[in-house]
């Protein structure tokens, strides 16, 4: 893991691989790069150098308990901070959730930088109703029942990482988390916009993966839907489910490597997918 520093404060970053053509991935809401590793080291293995981002607040990055420093549009201020320090002009930039959205918001505020964007649940129009119900409560226990949510992770950073499962890993990560500066997160993501409006999303022109999973109403199938059809150079594959990329990769895993390959590859990688599909 390294470091670079944003307005003073300290973001955490790692290296796959080896190689010119970079992708950048991005961590879902209060999650850490973690989450992104066996993708990262997939795609490493394809012949990709991927780095894999924590925000501020989130992972290893500096955790300030000041609302005001997390939005969207920060975040994206902070992966093409990320872009920057690396000497890169241009990636593939993807992410999950929270991640996905930071993609878009990339994509508008220096859509110069992007060779392609990977969106794995995007949350948008049709998720309002469920991400009020889900993060409202949650708000209120990080930022009114503190000693309780304190306690909570000071049990779950004492379980064994090597002992459990990777997912059920991610999530004693996640509530191991001091609760101010994730509360902090929170109370700045939902007083932010959560995305580029329609107009904005139909002017992007980069090449773009979107994911969409089933029975999930907090990132729900028909926002990617949606979504695919306003991005001009969008394209939508169906995961089995919420955990597909998480425990089951391959499938997926080979779909997003042949994409990053024909985003660096350019119109001859396009008719070599072309004519593998037909043959």
């Amino acid at each position: 893991m390294e470091y670079f520093r944003f307005d003073g404060y300290r973001l955490a970053y790692t290296v796959h691989g080896q190689g010119s053509r970079t992708t950048v991935l991005l961590p879902g809401l209060l999650l850490s790069q973690k989450m992104q590793t066996p993708l990262a080291g997939d795609l490493a293995a394809h012949g990709n150098r991927v780095v894999t981002l924590d925000f501020l607040g989130h992972g290893a990055s500096d955790r300030p308990d000041d609302m005001g420093l997390y939005s969207m549009p920060e975040f994206a201020r902070q992966t093409v901070a990320l872009l920057d320090h690396l000497g890169l002009e241009q990636a593939v930039v993807g992410g999950t959730s929270l991640g996905a959205n930071v993609t878009l918001e990339v994509a508008a505020v220096a859509p110069e930088r992007l060779r392609g964007m990977i969106i794995e649940m995007p949350v948008l129009d049709k998720a309002i109703p469920a991400c009020g119900a889900a993060f409202t409560p949650l708000l209120f226990a990080l930022t009114y029942g503190e000693p309780v949510m304190k306690a909570l992770a000071l049990g779950a950073r004492a379980v064994p990482r090597q002992v459990v499962p990777f997912l059920a890993e991610l999530v004693l990560d996640w509530v191991g988390q001091e609760p101010g500066p994730s509360g902090a997160v929170l109370q700045g993501i939902l007083f932010g916009r959560t995305a580029p409006d329609r107009a904005m999303r139909e002017s992007f022109q980069a090449p773009a993966l979107v994911i969409g999973h089933p029975r999930d109403p907090l990132h729900p199938f028909s926002d990617a839907d949606m979504l695919a059809a306003e991005l001009p150079n969008g394209r939508l594959i169906d995961a089995n489910s919420i955990i597909e990329l998480r425990v089951s990769p391959e499938r997926l895993t080979r779909k997003i490597a042949g994409f990053v390959e024909e985003c660096w590859g350019g119109a001859k990688a396009s008719r070599r997918r072309a004519r593998t599909a037909n043959a």
